[in-house]
């Protein structure tokens, strides 16, 4: 290993590597990620463009999304299958995108075996996932050899596309990571049994892809470093498996972290930074070669920490390099402070990817959109007023002066960021404090015109000389038709989030949208869960590694009784939170469950008096006694000073939730307000 670096404040991150035949400029790696992007129009031209935006934004090494060995193999139907010469077409532009931005890239071998949503599905046992409508085809003996022989020619096809090398998927609960455990392993030939059976597949991909394809190609293998399911490897297991797969040939082991039919959330806002940083280290402390470090790694300052401390070699950042494809260049140039931070929302990427769409990114909407964002500067420069520096307000302000035009942003509040303000209050959304923080240093650096704690109106908007208005003044609470809904015990989630109001012993919350499972999140009140490890480990059952316990799993830290006694009501008569997003929803589901807020659903509401709640279920009525009614029943666009200004003939345009507001989405609003700007 080469550790020369340059004078940096990050000087382990920028320091080049020499990884097998590959010689990286820095310690900064894209993990592979599953995009869909195939599955639009032009994939091709997209995933060249997708990849060569993060080559020329500096990372070291690129992993693409997963390709399937086989077509039983696959994630969905549509995902990519490496097993014949038909599409080297499609992978040589992707290369040859990358390499002439300056880039290396290593194509992310994955058969999703019981977990491939295809009929055609296999596995070790015939034990279905629990995440999967399929059940699995046992693979014979014979089958088994040929998966080895399918991951061999998959290699040498991808090599021949012009990749720079593979990564061999063992982690996340796949076929590979499915045949190493006894939890799917049941088997009695040579892939199964004892620790060296249950070994065999991974050891033998790994030394058949060094032996045909020589010590000139890039071989990675993506360990499970912790597994996060009972009866799961062994830390001590893990450790022997990382020194099998060293000895097999493999120049560095990236570390993936748990499966996906886990119980412990690995990768949404609610894990604290680099939180499986020790998971890295135990396979570091096994072998020789270079560690890849995963998962929750969206700071240079944290990737530092754990380099610095030898915990690893490399840092793998996904969603990061969704965000900013510029990651890696900003850290260079010392501009680390306008990096735009991955906050962990999965509403864009993952929730978009586990409802069969192609991933953006909430707070970039040019990812993965790279050719719908191809404008020039303006012909023309306008001068442009801005209401509102919410999430679209700011979008807009921000991609309209980085095209040249002079902006004027405007907000009563005093300080940007819109809705976002409450989000960041809520346990678990502290992320949000970073995309505040990216447009206040960003709308400072071009130029934009910031005005804060002082309301405009139509007149002072009229007398200025605009060539564009446009009003991002979001929402006002929704305040439903109760009786008594002027009680005094009733307030908005407004006034509890933004710390107006503390509520009382008993609370009762009307709506369980977004809003409604924040605010009760927000009550429960346990912000030390996503910013301590410790605490995180602890709460959510993971257990100490020094014990090496199957899939490293124990029981979780008994609940402390919440502050608040929380009874969430819905109208519909269906399970609450269907609507929160795929891959965290049932994080939140979760742990309101554990502190004990009670749902009640098909209520509708009769009134609120000094007894309480009065609602009805069915043909029954009930009153709940409470201190506090909470109001979350959704939004109004808020047009006040559009009317205003249209009753002036003063043209407008609404952007965000002044133009749709049903529950607050900061992607379409940001996604919206970007595209109208670059028009402009």
């Amino acid at each position: 290993m080469t550790n020369t670096a340059p004078t940096s404040t990050h000087p382990q991150l920028l320091a080049p590597l020499e990884l097998g035949p590959l010689t990286l400029p820095n310690r900064m790696v894209m993990g592979a990620m599953h995009t869909r992007l195939e599955t639009l129009d032009r994939p091709v031209e997209r995933l060249a463009a997708f990849y060569a935006a993060r080559a020329r934004g500096g990372v070291g090494l690129i992993l693409s999304g997963g390709y399937a060995p086989h077509p039983d193999g696959r994630m969905d139907p549509e995902s990519g299958v490496m097993d014949d010469d038909h599409e080297m077409e499609s992978h040589r532009a992707v290369c040859a995108a990358v390499h002439e931005a300056g880039g290396r890239i290593a194509l992310q071998l994955l058969h999703a075996g019981r977990y491939a949503k295809v009929p055609e599905c296999v596995g070790p046992s015939a034990a279905r996932a629990r995440i999967n409508s399929y059940t699995p085809r046992v693979l014979d003996t014979a089958e088994v050899w040929e998966v080895i022989d399918q991951f061999v020619r998959s290699a040498e096809l991808a090599r021949d596309a012009g990749y720079d090398g593979v990564e061999i998927m063992g982690s996340e609960g796949y076929l590979i990571n499915e045949f190493t455990s006894p939890r799917t392993n049941d088997r009695t030939d040579e892939f199964g049994g004892d620790l060296d059976g249950r070994l065999r597949l991974p050891v033998q991909i790994v030394q058949q892809v060094r032996d045909r394809l020589g010590p000139d190609f890039l071989v990675i293998y993506r360990i499970s470093s912790i597994d996060l399911v009972e009866d799961g490897l062994t830390g001590d297991e893990i450790a022997e498996l990382a020194r099998r797969v060293e000895a097999a040939g493999a120049d560095v082991i990236n570390t993936g972290i748990g499966w996906h039919e886990s119980a412990v959330p690995t990768i949404a806002a609610s894990v604290p930074r680099a939180a499986w940083t020790f998971a890295a280290r135990r396979v570091k402390d096994a072998v020789t070669v270079p560690v890849i470090a995963s998962n929750r790694i969206n700071n240079p300052d944290v990737a530092e920490a754990l380099l610095a401390d030898g915990s690893a070699d490399l840092v793998s950042m996904a969603r990061p390099l969704l965000a900013d494809p510029d990651f890696a260049a900003k850290v260079r140039d010392g501009l680390s402070d306008e990096i735009n931070t991955c906050i962990a929302c999965n509403q864009a990427c993952l929730d978009r990817i586990f409802t069969d769409r192609a991933a953006s990114c909430m707070v970039n909407p040019r990812a993965g959109r790279e050719l719908e964002f191809l404008t020039d500067a303006p012909v023309t420069r306008k001068r442009i007023g801005i209401v509102g520096a919410g999430p679209a307000g700011m979008a807009y302000a921000l991609t309209a002066a980085e095209r040249g035009h002079t902006v004027t942003l405007y907000d009563s509040a005093d300080e940007l960021g819109g809705q976002w303000n409450m989000a960041k209050a809520v346990p678990g959304k502290n992320e949000f404090n970073e995309a505040i923080r990216y447009y206040r240093v960003r709308l400072e650096r071009v130029g934009v015109d910031v005005r804060l704690g002082k309301p405009v109106d139509a007149d002072e908007l009229s007398a200025e000389t605009y060539d564009e208005i446009i009003l991002a003044t979001g929402v006002t609470p929704r305040r439903p038709a109760i009786p008594g809904i002027d009680h005094p015990t009733v307030v908005s989630y407004v006034d509890v989030l933004t710390g107006q109001v503390v509520p009382g012993r008993r609370v009762a919350i009307i709506g369980a949208g977004g809003i409604g499972f924040d605010t009760a999140e927000y009550l429960v009140g346990k912000p030390e869960l996503a910013l301590d490890t410790d605490t995180f480990l602890r709460d959510w059952g993971v257990a100490d590694p020094r014990n090496s316990l199957p899939g490293d799993v124990t029981d979780p830290a008994p609940e402390t009784p919440p502050a608040h006694e929380i009874t969430m009501f819905q109208r519909r008569p269906e399970r609450m939170g269907r609507g929160l997003g795929k891959s965290t929803g049932w994080i939140l589901r979760s742990r309101l469950r554990k502190a004990g807020v009670a749902e009640i659903t098909g209520a509708r509401y009769d009134k609120i008096d000094d007894d309480g709640l009065h609602y009805t279920v069915g043909d029954q009525p009930h009153v709940h006694p409470c201190d506090t009614v909470i109001i979350c029943a959704g939004q109004d666009s808020d047009r006040t000073l559009h009317d205003a200004l249209t009753t002036r003939g003063v043209t407008a345009t609404l952007i965000g939730g002044a133009h749709v507001a049903a529950e607050l989405d900061a992607v379409a609003a940001i996604d919206q307000a970007t595209r109208l700007a670059v028009t402009i």
